[in-house]
């Protein structure tokens, strides 16, 4: 009995190593893996927050996020269904149902309760949640640290003129702004490019529904077809979402 409830110890500190690195993200989206579970024995897979037979608490499950809540993953999700799922377990990992527990069933209760947290605020957001499957699916997301060539060559071809004169006109409004002089021709013009780009925006945000549909509904060539062109989406937001920040920011100094 000593000897198995030093195996029980020692595979829990495992799994909270593995839970206490900033992000759980895996490569491969099928990581369930059967388990005995530590109270009744009987197995379960890996992605469950509390055993299917016994009902009592489990460590960190080793599973992405979907798994979380019991979902393949997918990006169309029913928010409402999600939500209400996450309220459902956050009431069933509230510390104060475990405040006579055992301390390991103590300890993971908020370790389960932060990593539900996390998955939540992860999945309920579209961008964030596309980019957490698509890294899942181990794509490259974010450029990082980049060099100056290394921005430019990112800029999409079909808006380079129109990158060229904005960079143009924000030199201008703050060489502007700090002598104090103001430009009316000149900040109607940078008005009218962040409306521009806010609906170049706006279409992209369309087009990733349209590739989220594609992923989750597809065999494996849509889906293959459908991430690489969302991982491009996402970098067009991205450059755009910056630019609408550097006119907003210039417009308001």
């Amino acid at each position: 009995m000593l000897a198995q409830n030093e195996s029980v110890l020692l595979a829990f500190q495992g799994i909270q190593n593995r839970f206490c690195k900033k992000a759980i993200m895996f490569k491969v989206i099928d990581s369930a893996v059967p388990i005995a579970c530590w109270s009744c024995s009987i197995g379960h897979n890996d992605s469950t927050l509390f055993c299917p037979h016994c009902s009592k608490i489990q460590p960190p499950p080793g599973g992405d996020y979907f798994s979380v809540f019991g979902l393949e993953p997918r990006l169309n999700l029913d928010l409402t269904a999600l939500e209400h799922e996450f309220h459902r377990l956050s009431r069933k990992l509230h510390p104060d149902r475990f405040a006579r527990a055992e301390e390991n069933e103590k300890q993971w209760s908020l370790a389960d309760t932060a990593l539900l947290n996390d998955a939540y605020r992860t999945l309920k957001d579209p961008l964030r949640r596309t980019e957490y499957l698509l890294k899942l699916l181990g794509a490259e997301i974010g450029a990082g640290q980049e060099s100056k060539e290394e921005k430019v060559a990112r800029v999409p071809a079909d808006l380079l003129e129109e990158v060229f004169e904005l960079n143009m006109q924000l030199e201008e409004m703050r060489a502007a702004s700090e002598t104090g002089a103001e430009d009316p021709a000149l900040q109607a013009g940078l008005e009218q490019a962040k409306r521009r780009f806010d609906g170049l925006l706006v279409e992209v945000d369309q087009d990733l529904r349209t590739q989220w549909q594609a992923w989750d509904e597809g065999d494996a060539a849509a889906r293959a077809s459908a991430q690489k062109r969302m991982v491009a989406l996402l970098d067009r937001r991205r450059y755009l979402s910056n630019l609408v920040r550097d006119v907003t920011e210039t417009l308001g100094a």
